[in-house]
């Protein structure tokens, strides 16, 4: 997973971890310009060391996506023995809130295995109270220290929205819900594929600024304990990319 700018060559810490959040902080190998120590991460029986700061999950995801999308996945964490060390409890080391579509699971894209991931689904990634409460959850109480908006190329939900606002038609059932909720995404001043992709990225900046403002969220995001991070999933590459957006 790469950002949108180039990677500082020294960062103190307080800047690394408001660089993450910004997505301002990109390399080829990694985003972060540390390297991996012992201190980045903690022990936990029968998994091994896993993340437990925002620069190192987002490496540890960095890293799951390059093998994906290169087709040297390891599909880590599924033998017997990790299986039978999970009845005891989870320590997922990052949050993921994407879209329904099938083709974009969050443990394929960044090859990860059971009680890597704390994976949140709705349509467009959309925010509502389960999907918020979700989040909530697996950083208070599982002390998760990054969180990744997950948006994707050809997202049916943001065209459906698009072509519902373009219409000014309403959607059956509960879908107007998701196509009120991306609509403030749409950029009026685009046409046709140029639009919804603008709405892709940009709906995904939006359900971010709105996760760093949760009070429940905001105060780690303040004192860099938690990282809210946008990206962006590309089926043509299966690359997933850091976008920029600035912070409240």
């Amino acid at each position: 997973m790469t950002g949108n700018a180039e990677r500082p060559v020294a960062l103190g810490r307080r800047r690394l971890v408001r660089a993450a959040l910004t997505g301002a902080v990109a390399g080829a190998a990694g985003l972060v310009s540390d390297s991996p120590t012992t201190s980045t991460f903690t022990h936990v029986d029968g998994k091994g060391l896993r993340p437990r700061t925002p620069e190192s999950a987002l490496r540890e995801l960095t890293a799951g996506n390059t093998r994906w999308r290169t087709f040297h996945e390891r599909h880590p964490d599924q033998t017997r023995s990790v299986r039978r060390t999970l009845v005891s409890g989870q320590h997922p080391f990052a949050v993921v809130l994407g879209c329904v579509d099938s083709r974009v699971p969050p443990e394929l894209v960044f090859d990860q295995g059971l009680g890597d991931l704390l994976t949140v689904r709705s349509a467009g990634s959309v925010l509502d109270e389960a999907v918020l409460a979700s989040i909530t959850y697996g950083v208070h109480e599982l002390a998760i220290p990054l969180v990744v908006v997950l948006g994707h190329q050809s997202c049916g939900a943001v065209s459906a929205a698009v072509q519902a606002a373009e219409g000014r038609m309403r959607l059956p059932g509960h879908m107007q819900y998701l196509a009120d909720q991306i609509h403030p995404a749409i950029d009026r001043t685009l046409h046709g594929a140029a639009r919804v992709d603008a709405a892709i990225t940009a709906n995904v900046r939006l359900v971010c600024s709105r996760l760093t403002v949760e009070p429940a969220l905001a105060e780690k995001v303040t004192a860099g304990k938690l990282a809210v991070v946008a990206a962006r999933y590309e089926l043509t590459s299966q690359r997933v990319h850091q976008i920029h957006w600035p912070q409240p």
